[in-house]
């Protein structure tokens, strides 16, 4: 289908180049006024930045939060999105033995932060009308996937005509879990031995919130929003 597709890498050189490749794999979306790019982040931002700008399309921030187990936050048991979405993971919450108590208080607090990051990266800008469009969801890459599950489940509440996750690396399992929940899954790299997202990017560095801002703040002016 995309015939000056080049051969998949064994990895990335950074986000940008990720990115430059999803493009081209996402190129039958370039073009449309229909399409909307929503990333995730920090560090799916510069990554979706260079999809939006192949596609000719604007981009946007989708914020989302993981809701920790208190005192082992590393582990979650569920996420937020933007536009008030919950995914809870029943599993994780019946073997820690998380009270509802406990659960509101977490989602709570993460509700602030995520309001709070939607203001730091959007500033007065409104949200992106999703009504009807093509969504195409960013990421640097997948681990477990339940922030881009939160994400999904945020999004189609908006009634999008069509919902694409696309990033450039994951874990094989996740993709073959979330490719059942989307209209359609752009991964090019699924390693066997997965592990983490930074290992299959020669420079992996922190995103800041400074970069995330510049970047939206560009594709705002290139779109004339």
């Amino acid at each position: 289908m995309h015939a000056g597709q080049s051969s998949i890498p064994s990895r990335f050189r950074d986000r940008a180049d990720a990115g430059r490749y999803l493009a081209e794999l996402l190129s039958d979306y370039a073009g449309r006024d229909d399409v909307v790019v929503l990333a995730l982040p920090r560090g799916g931002v510069p990554v979706g930045s260079e999809v939006a700008r192949a596609l000719k399309a604007p981009l946007d921030v989708f914020v989302v939060r993981k809701l920790g187990v208190p005192g082992h936050e590393e582990l979650a048991f569920g996420a937020i999105a933007s536009g008030g979405a919950q995914i809870l993971n029943s599993e994780v919450i019946r073997h820690v033995g998380l009270t509802n108590d406990l659960i509101d208080s977490v989602s709570e607090r993460e509700r602030g932060e995520l309001a709070r990051r939607e203001r730091l990266y959007r500033g007065d800008r409104t949200d992106s009308e999703l009504a009807g469009k093509a969504v195409i969801l960013v990421d640097d890459g997948l681990a477990t996937g339940a922030s881009m599950r939160a994400a999904v489940a945020a999004v189609r509440a908006q009634n999008p005509a069509r919902i694409v996750v696309a990033v450039p690396t994951a874990a094989p399992e996740t993709c073959a879990a979330l490719s059942s929940e989307v209209d359609e899954l752009v991964c090019p790299l699924r390693p066997r031995n997965f592990y983490a997202v930074s290992l299959w990017y020669d420079r992996f560095e922190q995103v800041s919130d400074d970069e995330v801002r510049t970047l939206l703040e560009k594709a705002a002016g290139v779109s004339g929003e």
